[in-house]
Parts: C-alpha cells; structure tokens; sequence
C-alpha cells in the first residue's frame, strides 16, 4: 500500500507499507510535474504512480528515503515515458 500525504506544494511524505514499512520525502517542483502529467492527475496521483513504478523494479526499502522525483530518470531512463504514457490513460 502507498499513502501519499501533502506536506505543502511541492513537499510530500510517502509511506510504503510492504513487509517492511518505509517512510519518504519527495520534492516535486511544478515544472516536472507539468511535464509529467500535463495537470491531468494530481501531484498525489503522480507520486503514488511514481512510487508503483519504482516498487515494480526494487524492494521500498531501496528507494532513497529523501529525494527530488526527477531523480528516478537517472536510474531508470524509461521512467519519463511510462509514467507519460500512464497519464495519458
């Protein structure tokens, strides 16, 4: 499960309840989220789909506990285009 709270307009804390629980900050700035999800779901919605991304493809207690979204494209470059595509749905 993926609980996504709003700390203010570009902060959020994410908690990923698995076998182990795992608590995260992430930065969202408005030009990647824009970019991202063109204002179609919210910036809740993106993370939560960001976070499904990532916990398809490593364990939530990999996933950096402090981080801005952008960083994900680093690690993984077709983040961008999933998440797009997904948004588009």
């Amino acid at each position: 499960m993926i609980e996504v709270i709003k700390i203010n307009d570009h902060e959020f804390e994410v908690t990923v309840s698995a076998s182990t629980q795992t608590k995260h900050k992430v930065t969202l700035n408005e030009k990647y989220y824009i970019t991202l999800a063109e204002g179609k779901i919210s910036k809740e919605e993106l993370i939560r789909r960001s976070f499904e991304f990532l916990l398809e493809r490593e364990s939530n207690t990999m996933i950096f506990r402090e981080f801005e979204l952008p960083v994900i494209s680093r690690y993984f470059p077709e983040y961008e285009s999933v998440i797009k595509e997904a948004v588009k749905k």
